[in-house]
């Protein structure tokens, strides 16, 4: 794991894998010792004696000093069988609705490391709530020659969600320069979008999402919890539409089926957003994603190899990978 719980080398045994949950729920998700005896089937003073033994032998030292076996082996199993270079794997809260908080922590704490590391010139980004949790975790740092661009069209309304936010808020950071696709992220048709990003003020930006070293984005499901779904669907366009041309989700807008194609449907051809054929040549590209409703479209850009980097939790890789079985 690396995160504000960080791996120690050697194997977990069941009863660490205990004493590692018990501490995860305590002091990441703030569970009382109760709930936690609840959940796990412990007593209290079972758990008061797990968190003590804990600290006393330095699995926690502010930060959590070992793997979860299990996690370490999915983190494994997603590189050996979807061809990553890399992924990053934590466990699942109890509450889902702190999966989205959890996985930016750990994606907050790689991009920091990256970005020490291979100093990239041009990073690209898209937009969603899981990234603007990234974005809250990254260290900030002075980067004064790097380049965050935005690699699709935003809403016409002020979310902090919103693309524009988003790049904003990185290079705010990192002390970056930052440059928008100031366009909307869908247009009538295919002329228009191919218009619109032929007048002479997209072009500057347009050479910059070219050149990407490092391109961060997440991934949208079809359900009422994704902001495109719910604010940047076309009016002539529906979610029961795209699932009757195989769509499963969305990555920077495009919608793919559960192989990791671009469904059949002009809305692929309508977005203002770096193409998926040129985002897989992008030399390092991270996905950034989590929760059980995102596995459909998970399993797809797997199967599709759109993606270098994972950052998602436990269940979600489990569902996912299973998804990804059905379909060789």
């Amino acid at each position: 794991m690396r995160l504000c719980l960080e791996a120690a080398a050697g194997g977990c045994a069941v009863t660490e894998q205990t004493i590692l949950r018990v501490a995860w729920l305590y002091y990441m998700e703030n569970l009382t010792q109760a709930e936690i005896g609840e959940r796990l089937g412990l007593t209290r003073a079972r758990v008061n004696r797990m968190l003590s033994d804990a600290r006393q032998t330095g699995i926690v030292n502010i930060r959590l000093n070992s793997a979860f076996a299990s996690c370490t082996e999915l983190e494994h199993r997603l590189r050996r069988e979807c061809g990553l270079e890399d992924a990053v794997v934590i466990p699942s809260p109890e509450n889902p609705e702190q999966v989205g908080s959890l996985i930016g922590m750990a994606a907050g704490a790689y991009l920091s490391k990256f970005l020490e590391q291979k100093r990239p010139r041009i990073i690209g980004i898209g937009w969603g709530a899981t990234l603007r949790e990234t974005i809250r975790y990254v260290t900030p740092a002075d980067y004064p020659d790097l380049s965050i661009v935005s690699m699709m069209g935003g809403l016409s309304r002020g979310l902090e969600l919103n693309t524009f936010e988003i790049a904003g808020e990185l290079a705010h950071r990192l002390h970056a320069q930052c440059s928008y696709l100031a366009a909307p992220i869908f247009v009538s048709s295919r002329r228009s979008r191919d218009t619109f990003l032929a007048q002479e003020v997209y072009q500057e930006v347009l050479n910059s999402v070219e050149k990407i070293d490092l391109a961060l984005l997440s991934m949208g499901d079809l359900t009422p919890r994704s902001l495109l779904m719910r604010h940047g669907l076309p009016p002539d366009v529906r979610a029961e539409h795209l699932r009757a041309a195989g769509a499963v989700g969305d990555v920077l807008a495009q919608f793919l089926d559960k192989a990791g194609r671009p469904i059949d449907h002009s809305i692929n051809s309508r977005a203002i957003a770096l193409p998926l054929e040129k985002l897989a040549r992008v030399p390092t590209s991270m996905l950034i994603a989590g929760g059980l409703n995102k596995a459909p479209i998970i399993a797809s850009v797997l199967r599709g190899r759109i993606g270098k980097v994972l950052v998602t939790d436990e269940n979600t890789a489990v569902a996912a990978l299973k998804l990804v079985d059905k379909q060789k």
